[in-house]
């Protein structure tokens, strides 16, 4: 029973050592991507595939809880028809760990192609995701937290609290409120605790 939870303990540590390294380095490009979010008149596009499109999923559900209209669009399925649901007020986040992921790469150009602002998330910042977007987010990572090393785990970690990152950072820029919180989770605890806190309980 020991070693689980010295395995345990090692991946946790392994996570938080990769999440420093990448509060350390962020930097303009953080800056940049952030402001151009929260400008975007239109929706924010959350864009991958495999583990990346899992977290990018949860990043697109947490930007419209916070206030910014956002959806995740699955990139392989960009390149058969879903990348009509972009248009040229949009944002496209693109993410990829090897910022070579054909699929990824191709929504990040259709999205180009169509006056979209693209940002991409990538663990190699000279990749060609990188060289196609207008700003780049380094989420990479020295090792995954796996004994092999290849299985997402600390960069998916990574990923998703750069996406929370933006998220906050961008509320914030848009002054987001208990009460805009309130109006967005209507249901459920969070709906509950949120209006009891702007006085607007539904329940009076």
């Amino acid at each position: 029973m020991k070693k689980y939870v010295e395995w345990g303990r090692e991946t946790i540590e392994a996570e938080i050592k990769a999440l420093s390294a990448c509060a350390a380095r962020l930097d303009e490009s953080f800056s940049l991507a952030a402001r151009e979010i929260a400008a975007c008149k239109g929706k924010v596009i959350v864009s991958g595939v495999g583990k990346s499109g899992r977290v990018g999923e949860k990043m697109a559900a947490t930007f419209a809880s916070l206030g910014c209209p956002s959806f995740f669009m699955h990139a392989g399925e960009a390149l058969h028809g879903d990348s009509g649901m972009m248009d040229g007020r949009d944002l496209l986040i693109v993410v990829s760990n090897s910022g070579e992921t054909v699929e990824a790469m191709a929504t990040a150009r259709k999205a180009k192609e169509l006056g979209l602002k693209v940002i991409a998330m990538t663990g190699r910042k000279g990749s060609a995701i990188a060289k196609i977007a207008d700003a780049t987010i380094d989420i990479g990572v020295e090792r995954e937290a796996d004994p092999l090393g290849l299985a997402p785990t600390s960069s998916s970690t990574v990923t998703m609290a750069v996406g929370d990152a933006l998220a906050v950072a961008v509320a914030r820029a848009k002054g987001f409120s208990k009460a805009d919180f309130a109006a967005r989770h209507p249901g459920g605890a969070l709906g509950k605790i949120s209006s009891r806190q702007t006085g607007g309980d539904r329940k009076k």
